[in-house]
């Protein structure tokens, strides 16, 4: 599901993928009320810059607390409306944010299912992709949990996890083969937005005519 509004792309353009809770916002186990919304330190900074390059910023998020019951899509809405709000305060905003309200255990249907939008699928990147003509292979992941970075990889992006949040915890349990996946480990997004910068060149990103190079994949390091 999503909230925010599409446009009929004329070429393919390059987004940011970002999780919410321990991303954006501290992180607070099934966040249900408004005062507990609270932006991380420089979030406001590093999606301007990002917008300032030319990315589209989008973000997607898993919210069982629907399935589960603890809340309505209309409450889920004005978290989300508040987020937007907090986030114009601090001088930015995102195009758009997609969510997922179904857990595969928890509630009662049509809640409770196998879907293809709950991270790590790929759903809600693929259709935030369709809905804003965005070329997935020019594009990033940012989150702190590794269902955020198998649905940038299943996707087609490079993911980049942040420390903030479950980053740690994350990254002490990565495999190998994620560490290999994996294009950055970064303190908190501020610095996942420099790296990414540094990866463009600081000029905004080319738009991309469906079928071309998406370009090569960075490897994997580490900065603060």
């Amino acid at each position: 599901m999503a909230e925010g509004v599409g446009w009929p792309p004329a070429s393919l353009r390059p987004a940011v993928f970002l999780d919410r809770d321990g991303t954006l916002v501290r992180e607070v186990h099934h966040l249900r009320r408004l005062a507990d919304l609270e932006l991380l330190p420089g979030v406001g900074d590093a999606l301007a810059s990002l917008r300032q390059l030319g990315f589209v910023l989008v973000g997607v998020t898993n919210q069982s607390v629907v399935a589960r019951g603890l809340l309505s899509l209309p409450e889920l809405a004005a978290i989300h409306a508040q987020l937007q709000r907090r986030l114009g305060a601090a001088g930015a905003s995102l195009d758009a944010v997609y969510f997922c309200p179904h857990h595969p255990d928890a509630g009662e249907p049509p809640w409770r299912c196998a879907c293809d939008c709950r991270k790590p699928a790929p759903g809600m990147l693929r259709r935030a992709a369709a809905d804003h003509g965005l070329d997935l292979g020019a594009s990033f992941m940012i989150g702190d949990a590794l269902t955020d970075l198998q649905a940038g990889w299943r996707a087609g992006c490079r993911a980049v996890l942040v420390l903030t949040g479950y980053g740690q915890r994350t990254e002490a349990a990565l495999t190998p083969d994620d560490q290999r996946q994996l294009s950055l480990a970064a303190a908190d997004l501020p610095a996942a937005a420099r790296w990414i910068a540094a990866q463009v060149g600081h000029r905004a990103p080319t738009a991309t005519v469906a079928g071309g190079d998406p370009g090569a994949q960075s490897r994997r390091s580490r900065t603060t």
